[in-house]
């Protein structure tokens, strides 16, 4: 006879294994039986909200790290929330596939979305041992699960998706259905093997073979499969960087599971087992502080979500959040060789651990396009490294800006021919003088003013030649007078300009010697604007974008923001005065002309605190600003001036960047071309070639070329991502 402690124990078990049963139960009826039939008003929402449910929301945009590459297909920068490198199915190793489905679900091909024979098993053990120790689910109800977790946006979505609850159950297992219905198995187990958490930041079997092997999922060995199919069950426990003894106990495990399946033989299995797990570890990198150029990647990312945000202040949020899960790739302008040589060339003309620092932007005339971004000081947080991208505005990651100093003569000098002056305009113009009559733009009259003129300069009459290339402030001073305060204020504005913090021009008569504090990349742009006849192009990073699937971002290109400024005959006549600059009479006459066209405007600022130096030559228009960046005057420095350290560094980044500098030409349309024919056509043309993942939605016949990315242009022999058609769009 039983005893009685030996009897509850088994009637224990049978009540638990009947309840189990009825759960399970309960659950298929849940899924299958109509809402009409389903009792009780919760139960029949319940059933309703079930079969309205769309599984196309959750797998159209699985979390993927957004890409920024250079102008030529370099990648720059990688921005991720979940690091994730989606792969095809046959770029997984098939021993990789293999082990998963030997651990995970060993019949995944052979049922559907539920595995009845699982479920029995797994509740008849858990009941015998009063806790859960086996799960039922199948790998679609797994793919289910971590989809919805990857398209949970907040703490509240991802509690629902992780709470232990009857309903969240039937959900997955909804959804499992429908996924089952609408992919095929070879679908759904590379969607899994996409989307799988495998532990230390790595999501993906891609991303985890970088991070554990440094190698791509395609060349996995059997052991090391083995070791990431384990990793899945409990990321956390098994993680061979964090627990090596578990994560070595898991992979046997798995291997003794693939011996049980024949998959591998049993002298492979206690081979494998004999052996230790060895890892050759690799951090991903991503965000601007691992990219290879920070302080451009910086301004990428700011404009990227501006553009993501359409703008608005309150969207900024969800923006950078789209930009950390949305798969995007980001084409920019940067140009590798331009940088190189304008890190160069600052690198060997300043100390990094300088108190002084020097920032650079470099543009292209005629586009806007911003070809690099330099600062002295590396990126970092500790002294004296700095976070500020200090010669890009506020709003793209720099600071308040510099002082422009004489540079913006050059607007007054703009808004005088554009009025009509005669470029003989002159003025007897003393060593210092004080003058008034200065009013604002809404008519408000401004305090009499007192300037004087620089060791650059000298006393006597100028005009508007030779009162530029000897940068005489009380030339200009006057030259501001009969113009018009507010016309020599609007013209700086109608190239671009604005203060670094991003608020509006201060409308005082020293604006006229720099007083507003401006950043290289929108100065730059402005003296572009003067070369390009007078048009002027907002400096622009992003050239073209695409978001998951190969869906265009709509983005304002350079080419379409681009505006008449002034006519062309004041802009060429303004450029015609600036090569004096550089010539024997300017101020800027000791440095080598890195061109024939070379022309530029030096700056000094107040108390010698700053200095700037602004220039074009041929393609490019360059700023470079040289200051104390602890803060405004109080830190004077003997010698600094325009015509000093920032034209040096000018000339010699300039020159070097024309040996550099390449041009974008057009691609060939491949749009409608079989693959191998596009591939052909690009490679004869002198361009390298990826192919995205997968096909995107097209109207082209199934398998022909989508679009190329870049679509129009693209530095000649850069890399060309080719989409392919699915056939599916009207």
């Amino acid at each position: 006879m039983l005893e009685s402690g030996d009897r509850e124990s088994r009637i224990g078990v049978l009540r638990r294994l009947v309840a189990a049963s009825a759960t399970a139960g309960g659950l298929v009826a849940l899924l299958l039986v109509p809402a009409v039939g389903a009792a009780g008003l919760g139960v029949r929402k319940a059933a309703d909200d079930f079969k309205n449910m769309n599984v196309e929301r959750i797998t159209r945009f699985p979390s993927e790290k957004s890409v920024v590459y250079a102008a030529d297909g370099t990648p720059i920068a990688t921005f991720f929330d979940e690091f994730r490198d989606p792969v095809r199915l046959d770029q997984v190793a098939p021993v990789m596939r293999q082990a998963m489905i030997a651990i995970e679900d060993s019949r995944f091909y052979e049922h559907g979305a539920l595995d009845a024979k699982a479920v029995l098993r797994a509740v008849t053990r858990n009941a015998e041992a009063g806790e859960t120790r086996e799960g039922g689910s199948t790998l679609t109800q797994q793919y289910a699960k971590n989809l919805l977790l990857s398209n949970a946006r907040t703490k509240r979505d991802r509690q629902r998706v992780t709470a232990t609850t009857f309903m969240r159950k039937v959900r997955e297992l909804r959804y499992a259905l429908q996924l089952e219905q609408t992919m095929s198995k070879d679908s759904i187990l590379e969607g899994y093997l996409n989307i799988a958490y495998f532990g230390a930041g790595a999501y993906g079997v891609q991303a985890a073979a970088q991070r554990y092997f440094s190698k791509p999922a395609s060349k996995l060995t059997l052991p090391e499969a083995a070791l990431l199919a384990g990793i899945t069950k409990n990321p956390f426990a098994f993680d061979p960087l964090l627990h090596p003894k578990a994560a070595k106990e898991r992979r046997d495990i798995v291997l003794a599971r693939m011996a049980e399946l024949n998959v591998i033989g049993a002298a492979e299995q206690r081979r494998e087992t004999a052996r230790n797990v060895h890892l050759s570890p690799k951090q991903p990198k991503g965000g601007c502080s691992t990219s290879q150029v920070p302080f451009y990647c910086m301004y990428v990312r700011a404009e990227m979500i501006r553009v993501l945000s359409k703008g608005r202040p309150e969207r900024l949020k969800e923006a950078a959040d789209r930009l950390q899960r949305g798969g995007f790739t980001i084409r920019t302008s940067f140009d590798t060789g331009i940088q190189e040589a304008v890190q160069h060339a600052v690198d060997t003309r300043t100390s990094a651990s300088s108190d002084r620092v020097a920032a650079q932007a470099m543009v292209e005339v005629g586009t806007g396009r911003l070809k690099a971004l330099v600062t002295s000081k590396e990126f970092g947080t500790a002294k004296p490294k700095t976070t500020l991208s200090l010669a890009a505005d506020a709003a793209h990651g720099g600071g308040i800006g510099v002082s422009a100093g004489s540079t913006f003569k050059i607007f007054t000098l703009l808004a005088a021919l554009d009025a009509g002056l005669p470029v003989r305009t002159s003025f007897p113009s003393p060593g210092g003088m004080t003058i008034g009559g200065f009013t604002t733009c809404k008519g408000r009259e401004l305090p009499a003013w007192h300037v004087g003129n620089s060791h650059e300069s000298q006393s006597g009459r100028f005009t508007m030649r030779t009162g530029t290339w000897g940068s005489v402030n009380t030339y200009f001073a006057q030259l501001q007078k009969a113009v018009g305060l507010c016309k020599a204020v609007k013209m700086a504005e109608r190239f671009g300009m604005a203060r670094g913090d991003g608020s509006p021009l201060q409308e005082v008569p020293p604006q006229v010697l720099g007083s507003n504090e401006v950043d290289m990349v929108h100065l730059s742009a402005a003296y572009a604007g003067i070369a390009n006849h007078g048009v002027y192009c907002p400096p622009v990073s992003i050239v073209e974008a695409t978001g998951p699937g190969g869906r265009p971002v709509r983005l304002d290109t350079p080419e379409r923001q681009c505006r008449k400024a002034v006519s062309p005959w004041v802009a060429d006549t303004t450029y015609d005065i600036m090569r004096g600059v550089l010539g024997p009479r300017g101020t800027a006459k000791g440095i080598d002309k890195p061109s024939k066209d070379a022309a530029g405007k030096t700056g000094t600022c107040e108390n010698f605190s700053c200095a700037v130096f602004a220039g074009i030559s041929r393609d490019l228009a360059s700023s470079v600003a040289y200051w104390d960046y602890r803060g405004g005057f109080r830190y004077p420095v003997s010698g600094v001036y325009g015509a000093g350290i920032p034209a040096e560094i000018w000339s010699a980044s300039i020159s070097a960047a024309h040996r550099a500098y390449r041009p974008s030409v057009h691609l060939p349309d491949t749009r409608g071309m079989s693959l191998g024919s596009a591939l052909t056509t690009l490679d004869r043309a002198g361009f390298r070639t990826t192919v995205s993942l997968g096909p995107v939605t097209s109207h082209l016949p199934k398998g022909t070329v989508a679009f190329t990315s870049p679509s129009t242009q693209i530095t000649r022999g850069g890399t060309v991502t080719v989409f392919l058609s699915n056939g599916r769009a009207r």
